[in-house]
């Protein structure tokens, strides 16, 4: 699959993003989501095939989209988009023209221990591609309240808090999510890319 933005960071390295494989690299996100690390993400437990099932189900829907993120062509991130209005968070704030909600999994940390700003970096070109590459005035985030360092992590990439919400249950066929307490969390473009 070819990459949709590719943006060179000084001192850090070639950020890619492209759109996710189901299948190709179900074996990467299942080793990433199945972490007591990404227990926030809802998907521990979970086979490596129920995960391509999942994300083969979304790479059908004109209203979520999933990305694989490289730093320098290795795995470093899932990020997720999606329509805020095509989505539970949707029915928990006014949803504005221009509004993008993202998810954001982060690879495991490399051996070598951490590595300060490789985040923030990271964070960086993905708010550009969200932003200007997919022409978005604003994007919305939702971890989950008890997931302190996310938040704090986009509140230090410049994202206002917004208010808690109770994300709905959603019990679909094909989509099963239990009820999520959430703190949202917005960046608009304009404080994104002042000037």
């Amino acid at each position: 699959m070819s990459d949709l933005h590719v943006q060179h960071i000084d001192g850090y390295g070639t950020v890619r993003v492209r759109p996710l494989d189901p299948e190709g690299d179900a074996g990467v996100v299942h080793a990433w989501v199945s972490e007591e690390r990404a227990a926030f993400w809802g998907m521990n437990g979970l086979s490596e095939a129920r995960v391509a099932e999942i994300y083969a189900h979304l790479a059908g829907l004109d209203t979520h989209h999933a990305y694989l993120v490289t730093k320098d062509h290795r795995p470093a991130a899932l990020l997720q988009t999606y329509e805020p209005a095509a989505d539970r968070v949707g029915e928990c704030y006014d949803v504005r023209p221009g509004d993008i909600g993202v998810h954001l999994l982060l690879a495991p940390a490399q051996p070598g221990g951490a590595h300060p700003g490789w985040t923030s970096a990271l964070l960086a070109a993905l708010t550009t591609f969200t932003l200007r590459g997919l022409d978005r005035q604003r994007i919305v985030v939702d971890p989950d309240v008890r997931n302190t360092k996310a938040l704090a992590r986009f509140e230090r990439q410049g994202f206002r808090r917004g208010p808690e919400v109770v994300l709905p249950e959603i019990d679909l066929p094909d989509v099963y999510l239990p009820e999520k307490r959430a703190r949202l969390a917005f960046l608009d473009r304009t404080a994104a890319f002042p000037g």
